[in-house]
């Protein structure tokens, strides 16, 4: 039988021997890293009664893991270039692994914050450089199935970190949710030493001062964010600070970058249309995934009373839902125009949304699955072209800066996120208390036929309407939340439909080329 011609791709930047063995070790290490930004969120009452902290103390272990893994980020580019692809993944991976082990041993509070900082420098620069490495590895035919690959790691690993995270706190012990990442780390080192290449090593010159901004900027973000609520925010001098910084690191580093003559970060990436608007949207869509996953476990156990394990169960088929539809976008990537994806992707999440604004009290459990299965699909359908879109016309020597602020952006995005949702939520229970209070008086119909006791002024019943009053108020907030976060969903629209789909080739290909392109379909 005649064998059938291969179809002829364009050759990627760097070919490989063993592609999927490659990609299996970049995604392994990619969950690992990612797993851990909220694997750990369900085992902090468990730390804290074991290191002696106290609650408002024990939000550090996260704090330090987010404030250095944001600062070190941007890193990402320069030290692939100065030390290798190869070589710093890994650094990273080892180093990573090995933090995780120290946090699984921490005897004491001080001790976790410095292994959860360390943890972070090492474990930032892990996805920015596995999305270069796919990036530059595979075909632009096949980017977005590349893509999906790499966004399944991306989205449903922390979607599923706080499943994960509970059956082992609840399970072993909580320091199996650092101590699991050792077999881990341990077979991703390996595999990559085996299956990466080796890339070439480029003299560039470190940026100190531009660095510096950024990571003031960064540093003073996350923390603002992260304390903000404490401090109740503006009312403290400390914000205040926070800000400045802030206003005064960026704005100082983007003069920087568009004057130096060899800038820490290129700020020309930006000047790529696709890439701007894509490090919109997932600004975005950090916001909306992140405020979800931070405002659905304390509304299930808060006000539903579900336990932990049984509300993180809840949770997953959302997970598996991105999963699925990551699947079926990796076949559907170069047959279906990625703006279409992305804005099938957008209905489904501001469906879902809509559907999260009618929760009550009264429901049981399936609105949240069902939610959160269509909120998932819809999630698959938007990050893989998006990812694609962003760097569907971006050239390759910018891929390195590239996918790190990328990645710093999708972080912002997700610490901006819950600290927004958080602050609506307080700030709106007290409002809906206040109005919910105000219909209750002595001449009201309903309080009059319904609660006479209360016109008496009794201690007990004046408690139990407060608290009934203080639940409905919660319920409320939580749903201002859902529209908030529904409105920002339909807000990108106009930027899905403004991106530019990649150029086609304008010029016949040389020998050379047509050469690469057979050499790499037989590799396939």
């Amino acid at each position: 039988m005649a064998r059938s011609t291969p179809q002829l791709i364009s050759a990627p930047a760097i070919i490989v021997k063993n592609k999927g063995w490659l990609t299996a070790a970049l995604m392994l290490a990619t969950i690992m890293q990612v797993l851990d930004t909220t694997i750990a969120n369900v085992a902090l009452p468990h730390m804290a009664a074991s290191l002696g902290a106290a609650q408002n103390e024990i939000t550090w272990v996260l704090t330090s893991y987010i404030v250095a893994a944001a600062i070190a980020t941007p890193l990402t580019g320069w030290l692939a270039d100065r030390l290798g692809q190869k070589r710093l993944f890994l650094i990273a991976v080892i180093g990573f692994t090995v933090a995780s082990a120290l946090c699984g041993i921490a005897s004491s509070l001080p001790e976790m914050v410095i292994f959860r900082l360390i943890q972070g420098l090492f474990g930032a620069v892990i996805a920015p450089l596995a999305q270069t490495v796919i990036l530059n590895i595979n075909p632009k035919e096949k980017l977005g199935q590349a893509m999906a690959i790499y966004g399944m790691g991306i989205m449903v690993a922390p979607i599923i970190g706080p499943t994960l995270g509970g059956y082992l706190t609840e399970t072993f012990d909580w320091r199996w949710v650092f101590l699991i990442n050792l077999p881990v780390g341990i077979g991703a080192a390996f595999m990559l030493f085996i299956f990466m290449p080796a890339t070439d090593i480029k003299k560039r010159r470190f940026d100190f001062f531009g660095f510096g901004m950024l990571a003031i900027a960064v540093g003073a973000l996350q923390l603002m964010l992260d304390r903000g609520a404490d401090n109740f925010w503006f009312s403290s001098v400390e914000t205040w600070v926070e800000l400045g910084l802030v206003i005064s690191g960026l704005w100082v580093f983007v003069v920087h970058c568009m004057t130096a003559e060899n800038p820490f970060i290129d700020i020309r990436i930006f000047k790529d249309l696709n890439f701007m608007l894509a490090s919109v949207m997932m600004f975005v869509v950090g916001i909306t995934l992140f405020s979800g996953l931070a405002l659905l476990p304390p509304l299930l156990q808060t006000l539903m009373g579900y336990p932990v394990i049984f509300s993180s169960v809840i949770m997953a088929p959302r997970g598996v839902a991105t999963l699925v539809s990551m699947m079926v976008v990796g076949r559907l990537s170069g047959k279906v125009d990625a703006r279409i994806m992305m804005l099938f992707g957008t209905g489904c999440m501001a469906y879902s949304l809509y559907g999260m604004t009618s929760f009550s009290l009264e429901m049981d459990y399936w609105p949240v699955v069902t939610t959160g299965i269509m909120q998932g699909f819809g999630m698959g359908f938007l990050f893989v072209p998006l990812s694609t879109m962003a760097f569907a016309t971006i050239a390759p020597r910018f891929r390195g800066d590239a996918t790190s602020m990328f990645a710093l952006v999708r972080n912002m995005g997700q610490g901006v996120g819950i600290s927004l949702v958080t602050a609506v939520l307080a700030s709106m229970m007290q409002v809906n208390h206040a109005e919910l209070a105000a219909r209750i008086t002595a001449t009201s119909q309903n309080v009059i036929n319904q609660m006479p006791s209360l016109l008496s002024g009794n201690a007990t019943v004046t408690a139990t309407i407060n608290g009934l009053v203080t639940q409905q108020a919660a319920m409320l907030a939580y749903l201002d939340d859902f529209w908030l976060m529904l409105l920002l969903s339909l807000a990108v629209i106009p930027l899905i439909l403004i991106m530019r789909g990649p150029k086609k080739a304008d010029r016949p290909q040389t020998a050379e080329e047509k050469a690469l392109e057979r050499a790499h379909a037989m590799a396939e």
